[in-house]
């Protein structure tokens, strides 16, 4: 190291060299390196070293010493630990001694900005703050952000004598019990902002629920209480075991090398492992794709696990501290079993070798969670049990008669599913008794709408079944609320949704294979035939009634009778319409919406009267829905034979695809319009309760319904479904539902605005405007999807049937729009279904040229050529 007088006599300018050029070093020697914990240690190590030396050289050259001898630098926050990653910030500290203020004008002040100033000037992005003793203990006192970072106070240059007053004042400051309460809510802030899971698809490996922010909230709270700095420590005085020290340093390790190839990667300080970069990580690591599983999926996997066991290790570290410094370790234990007891509202085991003795208690643990009453979690001593017990979970005991009944006793309970099975999946428990289910613990899913790893997936499908039957959320689904009071079994459910996502990742189809694992565990659990037979039906066709709701034509007799044959009987339609509604709902929070409930809805209710025998006699509805519409229209103050002058220019297919509520609503709206030259645009809030129904009536022509999706395209609304119809005089009547997410209107003013705007774009005259360009997110950007249309037609060769699957843009639909016009292609039905942020459109179409290969072969470029477009 240079001497103080070499150190004021270099420029900034040289300074800045020496900084930089010894950082890139550094860097560059980590990341010509093995990806090791031993590694990213020693970086760390060394890049506070170089900062320090480059921080006392700047104080050196400041002349701040000179000026104020009694004054001193100190390093706070993650700094103060004397390890820094590659691109975080360097906080310090300029304490000064009682009395001085760096606002009155003269050498100090100009001093302390020339140190500053010299920092940013080298490169050196430090958070700086100027205080007195005094200062920082009300600062402290007043916030818990600031305390924090003063409690891991290291000196760097300057007057130790001050540094060790501060140290001194601090401590005695220091009131442990108020300081881990704040930290702990400030944990259960940031967990419920990041979802309390983590297994988020772009985890933050520093704030994220198992991050890294999770095991310095323990050092924090330990090192304020005066029970130590490190691992071992904590160790020593009792708080963690010997084992439990060494995989806290252990996971430890691996986030901070996984943060620090992150760092280095983005070239920036990033701590979310986003998907642009998750690919490039893991590669640093030596990771390589196999056949099925991406070198990512590798990384993340590993991620995962790390995390989840910084989640179990959090929770038995932070109640042995809240014991010890609340003095809550010696409180009254009530008896709740023979092998458990309750203390202070948790489950503790009566004995340290309970598991060890009676391994049966390991499942039996779960069990009397649910059935106690007042039981809000298992205490440290039982977590730390269950910890050490993952070995005794072998094939032995997955096949013992007794665990096996308590699994099925744990599903049929009343109450409790959903937190017995995620603390369950928390403590390993589940992944060690069910093994299959252990092989999706942490497995990425990239199909652009799933937002969590397939076990977490499974577990909030769980937890929409199970509200199902819990009459304090019948407000949320209403109807699956009124079918579940009446299923005898939700047990059955409940299995159900444990297998249907089981068998994600190997390759092949996997509602078959989880099907195949679904009738294994049947078996072994000895369910009845007929409830295994539903289990395994619900698992191999647990996507069926999705598709069918959402991209078939609901008013053609034969897919009812199609997907009558399937269900067979009433408790098979109703198991797989709740496990249907449960796993969309489960899939992330932008995928559901109430267009895609009623759907589902509409196919239940056509089902169960096709079931109870009622053939499909489309006369008899229609007439039925043309009664219920006139009585809409009287009660509407209508007059009789409002409906005539529109009605009788429909047919039979219009009835067909419309329910009586729009028929009467399109008769209001057009008995004086039916002849009428000029468009007629009406708009209404959705009967459905989200997003506008909106009419177009016009003389029909070739464009119409490109330009049509063109206005609601540039308008920013989004279409879930088109119903177009051409009357019999030439007028096309089409119907849509939109909804508009960017738009922050009443939906008075929204239903004016589409009124007028709409109906001038129909009006306009010359070419259909380009779509415009929305930008790819780079979830899109990171894992591709490759578009696919399918073009086929009926059993009758009359119509055809175009499926697309395409990464969802603006503009998307219009671009299809535009070159079925081109084509001059007749739309009768689309059906609009978004899952995340890919489409599954489905189109009935007809036109002259779908009947010619050469320019089927032409259209269907086309639309390639839209689907591909970025």
């Amino acid at each position: 190291m240079i001497s103080a007088a070499d150190a004021a006599a270099m420029s900034i300018a040289d300074l800045r060299q020496q900084f930089k050029a010894g950082k890139q070093q550094l860097l560059q020697d980590f990341a010509q390196s093995k990806a090791t914990v031993s590694a990213a240690t020693r970086l760390m190590r060394l890049l506070a070293r170089h900062v320090d030396a480059t921080l006392q050289q700047l104080w050196s050259h400041s002349g701040l010493s000179a000026v104020t001898p009694e004054a001193a630098l100190v390093a706070v926050g993650g700094y103060g630990r004397g390890e820094l990653f590659p691109h975080s910030d360097v906080d310090v500290l300029l304490l000064l001694p009682q009395g001085l203020t760096p606002e009155q004008p003269g050498p100090l002040k100009r001093s302390i900005e020339s140190f500053i100033t010299a920092c940013w000037d080298i490169g050196l992005e430090i958070g700086s703050s100027v205080r007195t003793v005094e200062e920082c203990l009300n600062e402290a006192a007043g916030d818990v952000t600031i305390q924090t970072a003063l409690l891991e106070s290291r000196w760097l240059a300057g007057a130790k004598p001050l540094v060790k007053q501060f140290d001194k004042a601090f401590c005695q400051a220091m009131d442990p019990r108020a300081f881990m309460r704040a930290k702990t809510l400030e944990m259960r802030q940031r967990h419920n902002k990041y979802e309390e899971t983590p297994y988020a698809l772009e985890p933050n490996i520093k704030e994220s629920p198992g991050g890294l922010r999770d095991l310095q909230v323990l050092v924090w709270i330990a090192r304020g209480a005066g029970l130590g700095k490190t691992w071992p420590q904590l160790a020593t005085k009792g708080l963690i075991t010997p084992f439990e020290a060494h995989q806290l340093q252990r996971n430890e390790g691996l986030l901070r090398l996984i943060r620090c190839r992150l760092h280095l990667v983005a070239g920036r300080r990033e701590d979310r492992l986003v998907f642009d970069l998750q690919t490039a990580v893991a590669e640093s690591f030596g990771y390589e794709s196999t056949r099925t599983l991406r070198a990512s999926e590798r990384l993340m996997r590993r991620y995962y696990w790390a995390a989840k066991a910084v989640t179990q290790l959090n929770q038995i570290t932070l109640l042995n501290l809240e014991d010890q410094i609340n003095g809550t370790r010696d409180n009254g234990l009530q008896p709740v079993s023979a092998h458990f007891l309750e203390r202070s509202g948790m489950l503790e085991i009566a004995s340290d070798d309970l598991y060890q003795r009676h391994p049966h208690a390991i499942l039996e643990t779960f069990l009397i969670y649910q059935q106690t009453p007042g039981i809000k979690g298992l205490s440290a001593k039982t977590l730390r049990a269950l910890y050490n017990a993952r070995g005794l979970m072998n094939s032995a005991f997955r096949r013992d008669p007794a665990n096996r009944a308590t699994f099925m006793r744990i599903l049929e309970e009343p109450q409790g599913q959903t937190h017995a099975f995620r603390l369950m999946n928390q403590t390993s428990v589940l992944g060690r008794y069910l093994w299959v289910f252990r092989r999706i613990v942490g497995q990425m899913q990239h199909d652009l709408f799933h937002v969590y790893t397939v076990d977490q997936h499974i577990l909030m499908v769980l937890r929409n079944i199970r509200r199902f039957f819990i009459p304090e959320h019948n407000h949320e689904y209403p109807f699956c609320s009124q079918l579940a009071a009446q299923f005898d079994r939700p047990s059955v459910l409940y299995i159900a949704a444990l297998f249907h996502d089981i068998a994600k990742g190997r390759g092949g189809d996997h509602s078959d294979l989880g099907a195949i694992e679904a009738r294994r565990f049947c078996r072994a659990h000895e369910l009845s035939k007929e409830d295994a037979a539903l289990v395994e039906f619900l698992v191999e066709q647990h996507l069926t009634m999705s598709r069918v709701a959402q991209k078939e034509d609901l008013s053609d007799p034969e897919v009812i009778q199609h997907f009558t044959a399937l269900v067979k009987d009433e408790r098979h339609l109703t198991a797989l319409y709740l496990l249907t509604v449960a796993d969309i709902r489960g899939t992330g929070p932008k995928v559901w919406n109430a267009w895609k409930g009623k759907l589902l809805e509409d196919l239940y209710r056509l089902t169960l009267r096709a079931l109870g025998g009622a053939k499909p006699n489309m006369d008899a509805e229609i007439e039925a829905r043309k009664t219920e519409a006139r009585h809409a229209l009287a009660l509407l103050a209508q007059l009789p034979g409002t409906e005539d002058a529109l009605w009788k220019t429909l047919d039979l297919s219009y009835f067909a695809r419309h329910d009586a509520q729009d028929l009467a609503w399109h008769a209001r709206a057009l008995w004086r319009h039916v002849e009428s030259t000029e468009p007629v645009v009406r708009a209404r809030p959705s009967p459905l309760g989200e997003g506008l129904q909106v009419l177009v009536y016009a003389r029909d022509q070739r464009d119409l319904f490109a330009r049509t999706c063109g206005y609601f395209d540039s308008a920013g609304f989004n279409i879930l479904d088109a119903k177009v119809h051409t009357t019999r005089s030439g007028y096309a009547l089409d119907t849509f539902q939109v909804i508009a997410p960017e738009l922050d209107l009443h939906h008075r003013d929204l239903t004016a605005l589409v009124e007028s705007k709409l109906g001038l774009a129909l009006i306009a005259q010359g070419p259909l405007p380009e779509p415009r360009r929305g930008r790819l997110s780079r979830r899109v950007k990171s894992f591709p999807f490759t578009p696919r249309i399918a073009l086929r037609p009926d059993e009758r060769a009359q119509r055809w049937l175009l499926s697309v699957s395409a990464t969802d843009r603006a503009g998307l639909l219009y671009g299809i729009a535009r070159v079925l016009a081109r084509h001059e292609i007749n739309l009768q039905l689309a059906k609009v279904s978004t899952l995340g942020e890919r489409v599954e459109d489905t189109f009935l179409l007809d036109g002259a040229a779908l009947q010619q290969n050469r320019l089927q072969l032409q259209i269907e470029g086309e639309l390639l050529d839209v689907l591909s477009a970025t």
